[in-house]
Formats: structure tokens, sequence, C-alpha cells
């Protein structure tokens, strides 16, 4: 029985959710599924089952918000922590601001795997 903690990441980005798989893998901390249409994410963590949820916000098939929205309405995976990436928001503007969408923690683009490592672990302790 493995002890890694399972972190679905969820990007119409490949090369995004192929980095995120790769750094996160090299941690040998995490088991990494991605997905690249945010229509299948629900799909792909009720299958899954992830302790946590990488979570792109701007997806040409559905909005990071709609399927966190729709990942928190199923019963199963309420609790699951997300934490939304996004280009669109300055790091600027991030460490200004409590760093949240929609209450959710958010990291922006590009990113670097400290951040997103420290991010991880600081969610999932919660």
């Amino acid at each position: 029985m493995s002890d890694k903690k399972k972190i679905l990441a969820v990007d119409d980005e490949v090369q995004m959710t192929k980095m995120l798989k790769r750094n996160l893998d090299v941690t040998g901390k995490f088991e990494v599924r991605t997905e690249n249409e945010g229509l299948k994410a629900l799909a792909a963590a009720k299958e899954f089952r992830p302790d946590l949820i990488l979570l792109d916000v701007m997806m040409p098939d559905a909005d990071g918000g709609e399927v966190a929205a729709q990942i928190l309405a199923d019963p199963d995976l309420k609790g699951t922590p997300i934490i939304f990436l996004t280009a669109i928001v300055e790091k600027q503007e991030v460490e200004g601001s409590a760093g949240t969408i929609g209450g959710h923690p958010f990291l922006a683009k590009p990113i670097r795997t400290e951040d997103l490592i420290t991010a991880i672990e600081e969610n999932l302790r919660e």
C-alpha cells in the first residue's frame, strides 16, 4: 500500500500537466494523474479519488470555477482540497491578497516547483 498522496492535475495545456506530473513524481511523495479536458475532470476525480486537485482556471471547454463546483457538489469528493492554477493573475497581485479564488488557494503561472509542493503540503494538512 502506497502512502503517496494522490494528486489530480487538470489543465488544458498538455505541456503544463506533463511538467506538473514530472516535477511531482520526482519528489517520490505523490501519485499524479493528469487530465487535459475540464469536462472530464469530475469523472477523473471520481475514479482516481485524489487527495488534492490542481485545477486550471481558464480552460476552453469548462471554467475552472464550474469544475470546482461540480467536484464540491459530489458527496464523495466535496472535502477534496483544490488549488487553482492561473496565468491571469500576476504573482505580485497574489502576494498582496490572501491568494484565494472562491475560497480556494491559487498559484500564478509560471509555477515554481518549490511553491507548488509547499502549497500542496499546506493544503493536504488541513
